[in-house]
C-alpha cells in the first residue's frame, strides 16, 4: 500500500526488460477463450485484468505492440516473448500471469466461450506432480539454472 492507502501491484515480463507498477485498484479479472486470445498467449485461454490507464506506469520500458485487429493492440516483450497487454479503446488489460503475485487476482468471468477448448473444464482432474518430484528423478531438470527475472523489483 502507498501512504494514501492505494494498493500497489507490480509485474513484468519473464526476462525483466519490461516492468510495470499500478497504484490503485484493479478492474475486472477475466479469462478469454476466443481464438485471437489463444493465439496471442499461445495457450488455452488468456487470463487478463483491466486497469485504469492513469494508474499504470511502465517502470523500465514499454512493451512492443502488435495490432491484432482494427481496434485492439497487444503488448509483449520483444526480448523474451512474454504477452503482457490487451489494449482496447475502453482501456488496457494486463496478463494476470505477468504480475509478481498473480495469486492475488482471481478471475470472476469468462469471455469468448465459443472458442473454449473442449477439455479445459477437465484440466483440474489431470494427475499432478510438483517440480521437485521431477527434478529428483531427472538429472537434466535438477541441473537447470533459471534466468527468469525474480517476482519483485
Amino acid at each position: 500500500m502507498t501512504l494514501d492507502n492505494k494498493p500497489i501491484y507490480t509485474g513484468g515480463c519473464q526476462c525483466g526488460s519490461v516492468r510495470f507498477r499500478i497504484e490503485g485498484a484493479l478492474g475486472r479479472a477475466s479469462i478469454c477463450h476466443c481464438r485471437m486470445c489463444q493465439k496471442a498467449f499461445g495457450s488455452f485461454f488468456a487470463p487478463l485484468v483491466s486497469v485504469d490507464p492513469a494508474t499504470l506506469r511502465w517502470t523500465t520500458r514499454e512493451p512492443d505492440r502488435f495490432r491484432s485487429s482494427d481496434v485492439v493492440q497487444r503488448g509483449f516483450c520483444s526480448r523474451c516473448g512474454t504477452p503482457l497487454t490487451y489494449e482496447a479503446p475502453d482501456g488496457p488489460a494486463l496478463s494476470i500471469g505477468a504480475f509478481d503475485d498473480p495469486s492475488a487476482i482471481r478471475p470472476d468471468i469468462q469471455f469468448g466461450c465459443e472458442g473454449k477448448l473442449p477439455y479445459v473444464d477437465a484440466l483440474a482432474q489431470l494427475p499432478v506432480r510438483q517440480t521437485q518430484e521431477d527434478a529428483a528423478v531427472s538429472p537434466f531438470l535438477a541441473s537447470i539454472r533459471t534466468f527468469q527475472h525474480p517476482d519483485h523489483d
